[in-house]
């Protein structure tokens, strides 16, 4: 059998063959489980992996596949963000500099003005951007927005990333009656059920904060997404703030409190749970709860870092998340081992602060179990969804190699993403789709983000004013200066 090699300039690699239905792939490198591996080979057939092992025995076993040879390449899992927030993409960098809880002053506000068009276009782009930086699977939390979540769906199913599409459960944000909290709950069964099954979406129901849910839907909701195998995802302990008002209005912390009201359980996923006691920890981990780590967001906006390390010795299942602040998978790695060395081993004396594989696993397996994808995603075995990378190990910056798995955490970088796969589909080269032009949308998104972003009642109190950015609308740069901002510490049926 002869072996179609190609060369390890990342400009040989062909596209063409790559987009075959079925593919018998030898990279130079294949990371699973156990660890990265050489001389192995792996088979792709019907979106998932086939077939795994060493790769003479592969070639072997299927003489009607071309194998193609890989020099250079690494094949890995594709990342998971297990805490995205996709339609607030137009924000980035409205929220820098802000002192915390910024959804009550841009991110509702913002995704409030978001319309059908608006919201889809704002969707494609964090989805494309999530590709980009090497993350497969986005776990959305749910949108402010009116508009039909549907539209997210379709925005992440043509750019070709997998989603958990949460939709938003408070009834706590205005007073209703028993007659909505029934519509609320059809609607969130309405959900479950339509996508269900479906190949790149995946359903999860949310309630913001545990403070804009009442205990009964709290519970509800949790229950419903036991039954159906989804995700229950809440923002729990993540600003002073909102500890204190839990404490004050509930005599209980919010983790404490999801308890109390039956809503902690393996379904559930705790995006951030950075303020968090020992009595939480082990709540967490009784209950098999899951949290959502996300280290970027504690350095951009958070009042503390989840102590991760704390959580992985207790056994309680988390993943690492983006929080939607940049979708670039290596720098999240990074981030993650540095934010707990520099909040925890420094002051203990911790040369490791879990190593490299412990972040890897996270933001692989990891982050799948976490939004209850472990089944489909996050590894490279038989039967598995053939999500996965080819990342260009042939660079400088990872040359000599002597642990890849450390050098992947703080070494690698997006731009070392040759191809990225879903469901054994290429959906980008070199960082740019194959088959839509994504130029043309950032042409649209620029006339569009300046038109809604100026509408949009945004309020920034710490940063400084935004004339200094020529392609900011005049109007929002003299309502950007910092202002006074009436304190408003009622629950919002928002995101973080």
């Amino acid at each position: 059998m002869q072996i179609r090699s190609t060369a390890a300039s990342p400009c040989s690699l062909s596209r063409t063959e790559l987009c075959a239905d079925e593919l018998l792939l030898l990279p130079e490198t294949l990371l699973l489980a156990e660890g990265p591996v050489r001389e192995h080979a792996v088979v792709i057939a019907n979106g998932r992996f086939l077939d795994i092992g060493p790769a003479e025995q592969l070639v072997a076993r299927y003489p009607l596949l071309t194998p193609l040879a890989l020099p250079g390449k690494l094949l890995m899992p594709g990342f998971v963000d297990a805490h995205h927030h996709l339609t607030q993409s137009f924000g980035k960098a409205l929220a820098f500099g802000e002192p915390s809880e910024i959804y009550r002053r841009i991110w509702v506000p913002l995704e409030n003005c978001l319309d059908e068009n608006l919201l889809y276009l704002s969707t494609k782009l964090a989805a494309l951007e999530a590709l980009r930086g090497g993350f497969t699977t986005v776990c959305d939390a749910g949108t402010r927005s009116d508009s039909d979540i549907a539209t997210i769906a379709a925005a992440t199913q043509e750019v070709g990333v997998r989603c958990v599409l949460g939709k938003i459960c408070n009834d706590l944000a205005d007073p209703i009656d028993a007659r909505e909290r029934g519509a609320i709950v059809a609607r969130a069964q309405a959900h479950l059920a339509h996508w269900s099954g479906h190949a790149l979406v995946h359903p999860s129901l949310a309630i913001s904060v545990p403070e804009a849910g009442s205990d009964g839907m709290l519970q509800t909701v949790a229950a419903l997404c036991a039954e159906a195998g989804a995700v229950f995802q809440t923002h729990a302990n993540e600003h002073l703030a909102a500890v204190e008002r839990s404490i004050v209005a509930r005599k209980m912390r919010p983790i404490e409190h999801l308890h109390h009201a039956g809503a902690l359980g393996p379904q559930t996923l705790i995006a951030h749970a950075t303020l968090v006691t020992p009595s939480e920890l082990n709540l967490l981990r009784d209950t098999g709860a899951a949290v959502s780590y996300n280290p970027v967001a504690s350095s951009w906006k958070g009042n503390a870092v989840a102590p991760a390390l704390q959580m992985a010795a207790l056994g309680i299942r988390f993943g690492l998340g983006t929080d939607g602040t940049r979708s670039d998978a290596f720098r999240l790695l990074d981030a993650a081992e540095t934010a707990q060395r520099f909040a925890f081993g420094l002051a203990t004396g911790d040369s490791s602060c879990g190593a490299g594989k412990l972040w890897l696993d996270h933001a692989l397996r990891g982050g799948a179990d976490a939004v209850r994808l472990g089944a489909l995603t996050g590894d490279i075995a038989p039967g598995m969804a053939a999500d996965f990378l080819l990342v260009d190990l042939d660079v400088p910056e990872m040359r000599p190699s002597w642990e890849l798995e450390w050098e992947l955490v703080r070494l690698a970088n997006r731009s070392q993403i040759d191809a990225v796969f879903v469901a054994g589909r290429l959906r980008l080269w070199h960082g740019w789709p194959i088959d839509w032009d994504a130029r043309a949308l950032l042409r649209e998104i620029d006339e569009a983000a300046a038109d809604v972003v100026a509408r949009a009642p945004i309020q920034r109190v710490h940063a400084a004013p935004l004339s200094v950015a020529p392609a900011v609308p005049a109007a929002f740069a003299a309502r950007g200066s910092a202002q006074p901002v009436t304190p408003d510490l009622a629950p919002l049926a928002s995101t973080s």
